[in-house]
C-alpha cells in the first residue's frame, strides 16, 4: 500500500504559485486616492476644454474657480436640462488651487494651471495646465 500525501516538492511547488499570483494581484490594483486624483484631473481638463469651447461659441467671457464644495463656472448661459456643467467632484477629498481661469472668449489665453491632490495624499498633486494655445492636459509636475 502506497503512503497518501503530497511530497514536499509539490506543497514548496503550491506555496510558490499562490505567491506569484497574490503579486501579482497586489501590482495590478493600485491605490484607490491615486487612480481617483487621476481621474478628477481627466475630467477637470475635460470640463475646462467644454468651457472654453462654449465661450467661444457663446462670445461671452467664462471664467472657472475652486470653491469649497468643489467648483464653479461663471458666465455660461444658464442651462435648465442635464447639459449644464458640473460643479463637483466626483471623489471625495479633491482639492483644487489656483487663480480663477478665464476660458475665453477669445482663441488664445493665458498659460494657466489648477493643481489638484487629494487631502488623503496631499504630497502628491496633479496639474491641469495649458499654454494657452493647447488644450488642457493633466501634468505631474508643475508648469
Amino acid at each position: 500500500m502506497r503512503p497518501r500525501g503530497f511530497t514536499l516538492l509539490e506543497l514548496l511547488l503550491v506555496v510558490a504559485i499562490v505567491g506569484v499570483a497574490a503579486a501579482g494581484v497586489a501590482f495590478a490594483l493600485r491605490d484607490a486616492a491615486h487612480s481617483q486624483l487621476d481621474r478628477e484631473a481627466q475630467r477637470l481638463a475635460a470640463l475646462l476644454e467644454s468651457a472654453r469651447a462654449q465661450s467661444r461659441a457663446s462670445g461671452n467671457p467664462v471664467r472657472w474657480r475652486s470653491t469649497a464644495q468643489g467648483f464653479v463656472f461663471e458666465g455660461l448661459p444658464p442651462v435648465k436640462d442635464a447639459s449644464a456643467l458640473p460643479s463637483t467632484w466626483q471623489a471625495i477629498g479633491i482639492q483644487a488651487q489656483s487663480e480663477p481661469v478665464l476660458l475665453g472668449p477669445d482663441p488664445l489665453i493665458a498659460p494657466q494651471a489648477v493643481r489638484l491632490w487629494n487631502k488623503d495624499q496631499p504630497e502628491r498633486s496633479l496639474w491641469v495646465a495649458t499654454d494657452g494655445v493647447r488644450p488642457f492636459a493633466v501634468r505631474s509636475n508643475a508648469p
